[in-house]
Protein backbone atom coordinates (compact mmCIF):
# COMPACT_ATOMS: atom_id res chain seq x y z
CA UNK A 1 0.00 0.00 0.00
CA UNK A 2 0.85 3.56 -0.80
CA UNK A 3 0.47 4.90 3.03
CA UNK A 4 1.34 8.40 1.79
CA UNK A 5 -1.08 9.01 -1.59
CA UNK A 6 -1.88 11.93 -2.10
CA UNK A 7 -5.64 12.71 -1.79
CA UNK A 8 -5.08 16.51 -1.89
CA UNK A 9 -7.06 18.61 -5.05
CA UNK A 10 -8.24 15.39 -6.18
CA UNK A 11 -11.55 15.57 -8.52
CA UNK A 12 -13.21 12.51 -8.80
CA UNK A 13 -16.37 11.92 -11.40
CA UNK A 14 -18.33 9.61 -10.24
CA UNK A 15 -20.13 7.50 -13.44
CA UNK A 16 -22.66 5.66 -11.16
CA UNK A 17 -24.91 3.52 -13.35
CA UNK A 18 -25.06 7.05 -16.01
CA UNK A 19 -23.44 4.64 -18.66
CA UNK A 20 -27.20 2.93 -18.61
CA UNK A 21 -25.47 -0.29 -19.64
CA UNK A 22 -23.76 1.11 -22.57
CA UNK A 23 -20.35 0.63 -23.47
CA UNK A 24 -20.19 3.20 -25.96
CA UNK A 25 -22.36 5.60 -24.00
CA UNK A 26 -19.94 5.06 -20.96
CA UNK A 27 -16.69 5.76 -23.35
CA UNK A 28 -18.13 8.89 -24.92
CA UNK A 29 -19.08 10.29 -21.32
CA UNK A 30 -15.54 9.18 -19.80
CA UNK A 31 -13.83 10.99 -23.01
CA UNK A 32 -15.92 14.37 -22.80
CA UNK A 33 -15.06 14.91 -18.84
CA UNK A 34 -11.49 13.94 -19.23
CA UNK A 35 -11.21 16.67 -21.95
CA UNK A 36 -12.31 18.73 -19.29
CA UNK A 37 -10.00 17.41 -16.48
CA UNK A 38 -7.07 17.88 -19.32
CA UNK A 39 -8.24 21.92 -19.73
CA UNK A 40 -7.88 22.12 -15.82
CA UNK A 41 -4.87 20.48 -15.65
CA UNK A 42 -6.12 19.12 -12.35
CA UNK A 43 -5.64 15.43 -10.93
CA UNK A 44 -8.74 13.78 -12.12
CA UNK A 45 -9.97 10.08 -11.54
CA UNK A 46 -13.25 8.53 -12.84
CA UNK A 47 -15.42 6.20 -10.40
CA UNK A 48 -16.98 3.06 -10.89
CA UNK A 49 -19.86 2.03 -9.03
CA UNK A 50 -19.34 -2.59 -9.00
CA UNK A 51 -22.17 -4.89 -7.25
CA UNK A 52 -22.05 -8.92 -8.03
CA UNK A 53 -25.90 -8.40 -8.63
CA UNK A 54 -25.96 -12.82 -8.16
CA UNK A 55 -25.39 -12.44 -4.48
CA UNK A 56 -26.07 -8.66 -3.93
CA UNK A 57 -29.63 -8.48 -4.47
CA UNK A 58 -31.63 -11.56 -2.66
CA UNK A 59 -33.21 -13.95 -5.38
CA UNK A 60 -36.81 -13.17 -3.85
CA UNK A 61 -36.75 -9.53 -4.85
CA UNK A 62 -34.76 -9.73 -8.23
CA UNK A 63 -36.71 -8.38 -11.16
CA UNK A 64 -39.29 -6.11 -8.73
CA UNK A 65 -40.18 -3.15 -10.31
CA UNK A 66 -41.56 -1.82 -7.11
CA UNK A 67 -37.75 -1.35 -5.57
CA UNK A 68 -36.17 1.85 -7.52
CA UNK A 69 -32.54 0.60 -7.09
CA UNK A 70 -33.04 -2.56 -8.04
CA UNK A 71 -34.70 -1.93 -11.36
CA UNK A 72 -32.14 0.47 -12.09
CA UNK A 73 -29.01 -1.85 -11.00
CA UNK A 74 -30.34 -4.69 -13.36
CA UNK A 75 -31.67 -2.71 -15.93
CA UNK A 76 -27.79 -1.24 -16.02
CA UNK A 77 -25.59 -3.94 -15.90
CA UNK A 78 -22.06 -4.51 -17.53
CA UNK A 79 -20.34 -7.68 -17.64
CA UNK A 80 -16.70 -7.95 -16.50
CA UNK A 81 -15.32 -7.26 -20.07
CA UNK A 82 -17.56 -4.30 -20.33
CA UNK A 83 -15.40 -2.82 -17.54
CA UNK A 84 -12.41 -3.71 -18.91
CA UNK A 85 -12.83 -1.54 -21.57
CA UNK A 86 -14.59 1.09 -19.57
CA UNK A 87 -11.45 0.56 -16.98
CA UNK A 88 -8.80 1.11 -20.23
CA UNK A 89 -10.93 4.11 -21.45
CA UNK A 90 -10.10 5.91 -18.44
CA UNK A 91 -6.44 4.69 -18.27
CA UNK A 92 -5.76 5.90 -21.81
CA UNK A 93 -7.20 9.53 -20.70
CA UNK A 94 -4.74 9.94 -17.72
CA UNK A 95 -7.06 9.78 -15.22
CA UNK A 96 -7.05 7.57 -12.19
CA UNK A 97 -9.09 4.91 -11.34
CA UNK A 98 -11.25 5.14 -8.73
CA UNK A 99 -14.62 1.91 -8.27
CA UNK A 100 -17.00 1.56 -5.01
CA UNK A 101 -17.35 -2.01 -3.92
CA UNK A 102 -20.91 -2.86 -2.36
CA UNK A 103 -19.95 -6.59 -1.51
CA UNK A 104 -16.86 -8.60 -0.60
CA UNK A 105 -16.68 -10.05 -4.85
CA UNK A 106 -16.50 -6.49 -5.79
CA UNK A 107 -13.41 -5.90 -3.88
CA UNK A 108 -11.32 -8.69 -5.64
CA UNK A 109 -12.72 -7.87 -8.66
CA UNK A 110 -11.32 -4.04 -7.97
CA UNK A 111 -8.00 -5.49 -6.90
CA UNK A 112 -7.23 -7.92 -9.76
CA UNK A 113 -8.18 -5.34 -12.20
CA UNK A 114 -5.54 -3.01 -10.87
CA UNK A 115 -7.65 0.39 -9.60
CA UNK A 116 -5.58 2.79 -7.86
CA UNK A 117 -8.59 3.98 -5.36
CA UNK A 118 -11.17 2.41 -3.36
CA UNK A 119 -14.22 4.45 -2.47
CA UNK A 120 -16.89 3.62 0.06
CA UNK A 121 -20.06 4.39 -0.11
CA UNK A 122 -22.16 6.20 2.97
CA UNK A 123 -24.69 2.99 3.70
CA UNK A 124 -21.11 0.71 3.19
CA UNK A 125 -18.87 2.90 5.45
CA UNK A 126 -20.46 0.60 9.05
CA UNK A 127 -20.83 -2.62 7.03
CA UNK A 128 -17.72 -4.09 8.74
CA UNK A 129 -17.83 -7.50 6.95
CA UNK A 130 -17.35 -5.61 3.84
CA UNK A 131 -14.60 -2.53 5.66
CA UNK A 132 -13.23 -5.49 7.16
CA UNK A 133 -12.41 -7.06 3.36
CA UNK A 134 -11.17 -3.54 1.89
CA UNK A 135 -8.85 -3.00 4.78
CA UNK A 136 -6.69 -5.90 3.50
CA UNK A 137 -7.06 -4.60 -0.37
CA UNK A 138 -4.65 -2.25 0.42
CA UNK A 139 -5.56 0.53 -1.65
CA UNK A 140 -5.27 4.01 -0.94
CA UNK A 141 -9.43 4.78 0.25
CA UNK A 142 -12.12 7.29 0.47
CA UNK A 143 -14.83 6.76 2.86
CA UNK A 144 -17.78 8.82 2.63
CA UNK A 145 -19.78 9.54 6.10
CA UNK A 146 -23.64 10.62 4.42
CA UNK A 147 -25.99 9.81 6.86
CA UNK A 148 -23.51 8.76 10.11
CA UNK A 149 -23.80 9.76 13.69
CA UNK A 150 -20.39 11.43 15.06
CA UNK A 151 -19.47 7.98 17.07
CA UNK A 152 -20.10 6.24 14.11
CA UNK A 153 -17.66 8.04 12.25
CA UNK A 154 -14.92 7.95 15.41
CA UNK A 155 -15.31 4.13 14.92
CA UNK A 156 -14.74 3.87 11.26
CA UNK A 157 -11.77 6.47 11.97
CA UNK A 158 -10.70 3.87 14.79
CA UNK A 159 -10.69 0.93 12.40
CA UNK A 160 -9.25 2.39 9.90
CA UNK A 161 -6.25 3.61 11.77
CA UNK A 162 -6.03 0.05 13.62
CA UNK A 163 -5.77 -1.60 9.90
CA UNK A 164 -3.15 1.23 9.34
CA UNK A 165 -5.39 2.12 6.08
CA UNK A 166 -4.76 4.75 4.31
CA UNK A 167 -7.92 7.00 3.64
CA UNK A 168 -9.82 9.68 4.06
CA UNK A 169 -13.12 10.89 4.95
CA UNK A 170 -16.23 12.71 2.60
CA UNK A 171 -18.71 15.12 4.24
CA UNK A 172 -21.41 13.95 2.07
CA UNK A 173 -24.93 14.47 2.29
CA UNK A 174 -27.20 11.57 1.02
CA UNK A 175 -30.10 13.73 -0.35
CA UNK A 176 -30.22 13.96 -3.58
CA UNK A 177 -30.32 16.05 -4.87
CA UNK A 178 -29.28 18.40 -1.98
CA UNK A 179 -30.57 21.90 -1.00
CA UNK A 180 -28.19 24.38 -0.15
CA UNK A 181 -29.63 24.23 4.05
CA UNK A 182 -28.75 20.62 3.69
CA UNK A 183 -25.60 20.84 2.95
CA UNK A 184 -23.82 21.61 6.53
CA UNK A 185 -20.65 22.31 5.25
CA UNK A 186 -19.28 23.19 8.80
CA UNK A 187 -19.36 19.38 8.99
CA UNK A 188 -15.99 19.73 6.93
CA UNK A 189 -14.32 21.72 9.47
CA UNK A 190 -15.49 19.20 12.35
CA UNK A 191 -14.20 16.65 10.69
CA UNK A 192 -10.79 18.06 10.17
CA UNK A 193 -10.79 19.32 13.86
CA UNK A 194 -11.73 15.97 15.27
CA UNK A 195 -9.53 14.11 12.87
CA UNK A 196 -6.49 16.43 12.41
CA UNK A 197 -4.42 13.57 10.76
CA UNK A 198 -6.91 12.59 8.19
CA UNK A 199 -7.90 14.64 4.37
CA UNK A 200 -11.05 15.70 4.38
CA UNK A 201 -13.25 15.79 1.53
CA UNK A 202 -17.17 17.20 -0.07
CA UNK A 203 -19.00 14.72 -2.36
CA UNK A 204 -21.64 16.73 -3.67
CA UNK A 205 -24.85 16.01 -5.05
CA UNK A 206 -26.53 19.95 -5.27
CA UNK A 207 -27.61 21.52 -8.13
CA UNK A 208 -25.23 21.00 -11.35
CA UNK A 209 -25.79 24.52 -12.05
CA UNK A 210 -25.06 25.32 -8.51
CA UNK A 211 -21.32 26.50 -8.03
CA UNK A 212 -21.19 28.23 -4.63
CA UNK A 213 -20.66 25.26 -2.61
CA UNK A 214 -17.91 24.14 -3.96
CA UNK A 215 -16.54 27.57 -2.94
CA UNK A 216 -17.12 27.81 0.22
CA UNK A 217 -16.19 23.92 0.65
CA UNK A 218 -12.90 24.37 -0.39
CA UNK A 219 -12.75 27.77 2.21
CA UNK A 220 -13.48 25.27 4.99
CA UNK A 221 -10.76 23.38 4.36
CA UNK A 222 -11.95 20.07 1.96
CA UNK A 223 -9.04 18.54 -0.16
CA UNK A 224 -11.80 16.00 -2.22
CA UNK A 225 -14.32 16.99 -3.93
CA UNK A 226 -16.79 14.13 -5.85
CA UNK A 227 -20.01 14.90 -8.57
CA UNK A 228 -21.94 12.47 -10.19
CA UNK A 229 -21.21 12.74 -14.01
CA UNK A 230 -23.11 11.83 -17.38
CA UNK A 231 -24.23 12.64 -20.66
CA UNK A 232 -27.65 13.73 -21.95
CA UNK A 233 -28.32 12.25 -25.41
CA UNK A 234 -31.36 10.24 -27.41
CA UNK A 235 -33.26 9.00 -24.67
CA UNK A 236 -31.25 9.51 -22.06
CA UNK A 237 -32.16 12.10 -19.40
CA UNK A 238 -29.68 13.03 -16.42
CA UNK A 239 -31.00 12.51 -12.88
CA UNK A 240 -30.72 16.14 -11.14
CA UNK A 241 -27.64 15.46 -9.61
CA UNK A 242 -25.31 14.79 -12.51
CA UNK A 243 -22.90 17.12 -14.17
CA UNK A 244 -22.65 17.67 -17.54
CA UNK A 245 -19.45 18.31 -19.12
CA UNK A 246 -20.06 21.89 -19.15
CA UNK A 247 -21.33 22.21 -15.73
CA UNK A 248 -17.79 20.04 -14.74
CA UNK A 249 -15.82 22.62 -16.37
CA UNK A 250 -17.82 25.58 -14.30
CA UNK A 251 -17.55 23.82 -11.16
CA UNK A 252 -13.80 23.25 -11.27
CA UNK A 253 -13.11 26.47 -12.41
CA UNK A 254 -15.12 27.48 -9.38
CA UNK A 255 -13.13 26.13 -7.06
CA UNK A 256 -10.08 27.83 -8.91
CA UNK A 257 -11.47 31.07 -8.29
CA UNK A 258 -11.97 30.03 -4.56
CA UNK A 259 -8.38 29.58 -4.61
CA UNK A 260 -7.39 32.83 -6.04
CA UNK A 261 -9.59 34.69 -3.66
CA UNK A 262 -8.20 32.28 -0.58
CA UNK A 263 -4.50 33.30 -1.16
CA UNK A 264 -2.04 31.86 0.60
CA UNK A 265 -2.09 30.08 3.90
CA UNK A 266 1.18 31.71 5.53
CA UNK A 267 1.17 35.67 6.10
CA UNK A 268 2.76 37.63 3.19
CA UNK A 269 4.66 40.50 3.16
CA UNK A 270 2.81 43.18 0.53
CA UNK A 271 4.52 46.58 -0.78
CA UNK A 272 1.38 48.10 -1.43
CA UNK A 273 -0.17 47.22 2.23
CA UNK A 274 2.65 48.81 4.05
CA UNK A 275 2.38 51.82 1.83
CA UNK A 276 -0.91 52.37 2.66
CA UNK A 277 -0.17 51.99 6.44
CA UNK A 278 2.86 53.86 6.57
CA UNK A 279 1.23 57.03 6.33
CA UNK A 280 -1.19 56.28 9.33
CA UNK A 281 1.47 55.47 12.04
CA UNK A 282 2.67 57.82 14.27
CA UNK A 283 6.34 58.09 13.96
CA UNK A 284 8.91 59.52 16.68
CA UNK A 285 9.76 63.38 16.80
CA UNK A 286 12.09 65.09 19.23
CA UNK A 287 10.52 66.98 22.03
CA UNK A 288 14.48 68.75 22.98
CA UNK A 289 17.79 69.11 21.21
CA UNK A 290 20.15 66.28 21.53
CA UNK A 291 23.84 65.09 21.30
CA UNK A 292 25.68 62.58 20.06
CA UNK A 293 25.99 59.93 22.18
CA UNK A 294 22.98 60.76 24.36
CA UNK A 295 20.94 58.31 25.29
CA UNK A 296 17.27 59.12 24.21
CA UNK A 297 14.48 58.48 26.52
CA UNK A 298 10.75 58.37 26.15
CA UNK A 299 10.66 61.67 28.13
CA UNK A 300 12.61 63.41 25.33
CA UNK A 301 10.34 62.32 22.31
CA UNK A 302 6.37 62.73 20.94
CA UNK A 303 4.91 60.55 18.88
CA UNK A 304 2.67 61.97 15.91
CA UNK A 305 1.68 60.75 12.47
CA UNK A 306 2.27 60.72 9.26
CA UNK A 307 5.46 58.53 10.11
CA UNK A 308 7.62 59.27 7.16
CA UNK A 309 10.32 57.34 5.11
CA UNK A 310 13.24 55.69 7.28
CA UNK A 311 11.64 56.95 10.41
CA UNK A 312 11.36 55.07 13.60
CA UNK A 313 7.89 54.04 14.60
CA UNK A 314 6.43 54.85 17.44
CA UNK A 315 6.34 50.99 17.90
CA UNK A 316 10.17 50.42 16.88
CA UNK A 317 11.18 53.03 19.81
CA UNK A 318 13.32 51.45 22.08
CA UNK A 319 13.77 53.02 25.64
CA UNK A 320 17.82 54.18 26.23
CA UNK A 321 18.90 53.99 22.71
CA UNK A 322 21.78 55.89 22.01
CA UNK A 323 21.97 58.43 19.51
CA UNK A 324 25.20 58.57 16.74
CA UNK A 325 24.65 62.50 15.69
CA UNK A 326 23.24 65.79 16.87
CA UNK A 327 19.27 66.11 16.48
CA UNK A 328 17.70 69.21 16.96
CA UNK A 329 14.03 70.02 18.72
CA UNK A 330 10.91 68.80 16.40
CA UNK A 331 13.67 66.80 13.97
CA UNK A 332 12.13 63.08 13.18
CA UNK A 333 14.00 59.95 14.74
CA UNK A 334 15.47 57.78 11.83
CA UNK A 335 17.25 54.58 11.92
CA UNK A 336 20.29 55.91 11.16
CA UNK A 337 20.14 57.86 13.91
CA UNK A 338 20.32 54.91 16.13
CA UNK A 339 23.65 53.04 17.20
CA UNK A 340 23.28 49.65 16.63
CA UNK A 341 23.77 47.15 19.77
CA UNK A 342 24.20 44.27 18.08
CA UNK A 343 22.02 41.18 18.35
CA UNK A 344 22.11 40.20 22.46
CA UNK A 345 21.21 36.70 23.84
CA UNK A 346 18.09 37.95 25.61
CA UNK A 347 17.39 39.40 22.15
CA UNK A 348 17.37 35.84 20.75
CA UNK A 349 15.90 34.21 23.58
CA UNK A 350 12.70 36.57 23.18
CA UNK A 351 12.41 35.16 19.65
CA UNK A 352 12.81 31.76 20.43
CA UNK A 353 9.70 32.35 23.20
CA UNK A 354 7.42 33.68 20.27
CA UNK A 355 8.72 30.90 17.88
CA UNK A 356 7.92 28.10 20.83
CA UNK A 357 4.85 29.43 22.06
CA UNK A 358 3.46 29.90 18.22
CA UNK A 359 4.66 26.06 17.45
CA UNK A 360 2.28 24.92 20.92
CA UNK A 361 -0.37 27.39 19.54
CA UNK A 362 -0.33 25.94 16.23
CA UNK A 363 -0.53 22.16 17.73
CA UNK A 364 -3.31 23.15 19.64
CA UNK A 365 -1.80 22.31 23.07
CA UNK A 366 -2.38 25.02 26.16
CA UNK A 367 -0.19 24.85 28.88
CA UNK A 368 -0.65 28.80 30.07
CA UNK A 369 2.54 30.25 31.33
CA UNK A 370 2.64 29.52 34.88
CA UNK A 371 6.28 27.72 34.58
CA UNK A 372 10.38 27.48 34.47
CA UNK A 373 11.19 27.49 30.92
CA UNK A 374 14.45 25.85 30.31
CA UNK A 375 16.47 26.94 27.10
CA UNK A 376 19.55 24.25 26.66
CA UNK A 377 21.86 26.06 24.37
CA UNK A 378 24.58 23.46 25.15
CA UNK A 379 27.46 25.50 22.39
CA UNK A 380 25.72 28.54 22.90
CA UNK A 381 22.36 30.91 22.42
CA UNK A 382 24.45 31.86 18.65
CA UNK A 383 23.96 27.82 17.89
CA UNK A 384 20.32 27.43 19.29
CA UNK A 385 19.09 27.26 15.86
CA UNK A 386 21.25 23.86 15.47
CA UNK A 387 21.45 22.49 18.82
CA UNK A 388 19.45 22.64 21.18
CA UNK A 389 16.03 21.91 23.16
CA UNK A 390 13.61 23.55 25.36
CA UNK A 391 12.17 21.96 28.47
CA UNK A 392 8.86 23.04 30.10
CA UNK A 393 9.54 21.21 33.59
CA UNK A 394 5.24 21.01 35.15
CA UNK A 395 6.20 18.76 37.99
CA UNK A 396 9.15 16.98 40.39
CA UNK A 397 8.34 15.36 42.90
CA UNK A 398 8.68 11.33 43.05
CA UNK A 399 8.07 11.44 39.29
CA UNK A 400 8.80 14.19 36.86
CA UNK A 401 6.96 15.55 34.15
CA UNK A 402 8.34 17.94 31.48
CA UNK A 403 7.19 18.96 27.98
CA UNK A 404 10.41 18.86 25.36
CA UNK A 405 10.27 21.16 22.50
CA UNK A 406 12.25 20.77 19.44
CA UNK A 407 12.55 23.32 16.88
CA UNK A 408 12.72 22.40 12.88
CA UNK A 409 16.24 21.69 12.40
CA UNK A 410 17.34 21.46 16.09
CA UNK A 411 19.31 18.34 17.41
CA UNK A 412 20.23 17.67 21.00
CA UNK A 413 23.85 15.77 21.59
CA UNK A 414 24.45 12.53 23.28
CA UNK A 415 24.38 12.20 26.85
CA UNK A 416 22.74 9.91 29.14
CA UNK A 417 21.41 10.11 33.60
CA UNK A 418 23.02 8.88 36.16
CA UNK A 419 19.77 8.48 37.85
CA UNK A 420 17.07 9.44 36.18
CA UNK A 421 14.63 7.02 33.78
CA UNK A 422 12.58 8.72 31.33
CA UNK A 423 9.78 8.06 28.93
CA UNK A 424 9.06 10.19 25.95
CA UNK A 425 5.70 10.79 24.26
CA UNK A 426 5.38 12.84 20.72
CA UNK A 427 2.69 15.26 21.27
CA UNK A 428 2.65 16.74 17.53
CA UNK A 429 5.68 16.34 15.06
CA UNK A 430 8.69 14.30 14.62
CA UNK A 431 10.91 12.92 17.21
CA UNK A 432 13.95 10.67 15.47
CA UNK A 433 15.37 9.06 18.90
CA UNK A 434 18.75 7.65 18.71
CA UNK A 435 19.49 4.91 21.99
CA UNK A 436 22.80 3.50 21.49
CA UNK A 437 23.14 3.89 17.84
CA UNK A 438 19.76 2.56 17.31
CA UNK A 439 17.61 5.41 15.46
CA UNK A 440 13.71 5.29 15.89
CA UNK A 441 11.15 7.43 14.45
CA UNK A 442 8.72 8.41 16.78
CA UNK A 443 5.50 10.33 15.45
CA UNK A 444 2.54 11.55 17.00
CA UNK A 445 1.39 8.93 20.10
CA UNK A 446 4.47 7.03 19.95
CA UNK A 447 6.36 5.89 23.11
CA UNK A 448 10.09 5.26 24.17
CA UNK A 449 11.96 4.34 27.08
CA UNK A 450 15.40 5.35 28.33
CA UNK A 451 16.88 3.44 30.85
CA UNK A 452 19.62 5.37 33.41
CA UNK A 453 22.95 5.20 32.12
CA UNK A 454 21.74 5.10 28.23
CA UNK A 455 23.19 6.78 25.76
CA UNK A 456 20.78 8.88 23.93
CA UNK A 457 19.98 12.19 21.59
CA UNK A 458 17.26 13.42 19.53
CA UNK A 459 16.69 15.86 16.68
CA UNK A 460 13.74 16.73 14.39
CA UNK A 461 13.61 18.48 10.69
CA UNK A 462 9.71 19.07 11.62
CA UNK A 463 10.07 19.84 15.35
CA UNK A 464 8.16 18.21 17.49
CA UNK A 465 6.94 18.88 20.86
CA UNK A 466 7.28 15.52 23.49
CA UNK A 467 5.99 14.72 26.75
CA UNK A 468 8.97 13.36 29.34
CA UNK A 469 7.61 11.41 32.02
CA UNK A 470 10.47 9.93 34.45
CA UNK A 471 11.94 9.87 38.05
CA UNK A 472 12.90 12.54 39.76
CA UNK A 473 15.04 15.50 37.70
CA UNK A 474 18.48 16.25 39.56
CA UNK A 475 20.47 19.26 38.08
CA UNK A 476 24.14 17.07 38.09
CA UNK A 477 22.91 14.32 36.23
CA UNK A 478 23.72 14.49 32.98
CA UNK A 479 26.84 13.60 31.31
CA UNK A 480 27.30 14.02 28.19
CA UNK A 481 29.53 12.74 25.39
CA UNK A 482 31.42 15.73 24.24
CA UNK A 483 33.26 16.42 27.61
CA UNK A 484 33.03 20.41 26.95
CA UNK A 485 29.61 20.87 27.61
CA UNK A 486 29.93 18.95 30.47
CA UNK A 487 32.55 21.73 31.76
CA UNK A 488 30.52 24.35 31.34
CA UNK A 489 28.86 25.99 34.41
CA UNK A 490 24.91 24.96 34.19
CA UNK A 491 24.11 28.64 33.79
CA UNK A 492 26.27 28.83 30.85
CA UNK A 493 24.67 25.95 28.87
CA UNK A 494 21.23 26.95 30.04
CA UNK A 495 18.39 29.77 30.11
CA UNK A 496 15.68 29.67 32.42
CA UNK A 497 12.28 31.93 31.71
CA UNK A 498 10.97 32.18 35.08
CA UNK A 499 7.35 33.45 33.36
CA UNK A 500 7.59 33.06 30.00
CA UNK A 501 3.85 35.23 29.65
CA UNK A 502 6.22 38.48 30.96
CA UNK A 503 9.66 37.50 29.69
CA UNK A 504 11.27 37.39 32.62
CA UNK A 505 14.99 37.01 32.48
CA UNK A 506 18.53 37.56 34.41
CA UNK A 507 19.23 41.21 33.92
CA UNK A 508 22.59 40.10 31.86
CA UNK A 509 23.41 36.90 29.62
CA UNK A 510 26.09 36.18 28.01
CA UNK A 511 26.05 35.57 24.12
CA UNK A 512 27.87 33.06 23.11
Amino acid sequence: MDLNFDFKNLFILDIANNHQGSVKHGKKIIEKHSEIIKKHGVNGALKFQFRNLDTFIHKNFKGRKNFKHISRFESTFLTDHDYKILFEEVKKNKMKTICTPFDETSVDKIVHMGFDIIKVASCSSNDWPLMEKISKANLPTIISTGGLKIEEIDKIVSFSEHRKLDFALMHCVAIYPTSEKDCELLNIRMLKDRFPNVKVGWSTHEDPSNCNVIKIANSLGAEIFERHIGLKSKGIELNKYSSTPKQIYSWIQSWKDSNYILGRYNRVEKKKENESLIELKRGVYLNKDLKNNDKIFFDDVYFAMPCQNNQISAGEFRNGSTLKNDLKKDQILKKINIKSKGSTSIDAIYEYVHKVKAMLNYAKINLGNEFNVEYSHHYGISKFDKVGCILIECINREYCKKILIQLPGQGHPFHYHKRKEETFQVLWGNMELNIDGRIKTLLPGDTALVLPGTWHKFRTETGFIAEEISTTHYNDDSIYKDKSINEKKRDQRKTVVKHWGRFELKDKLTFQ
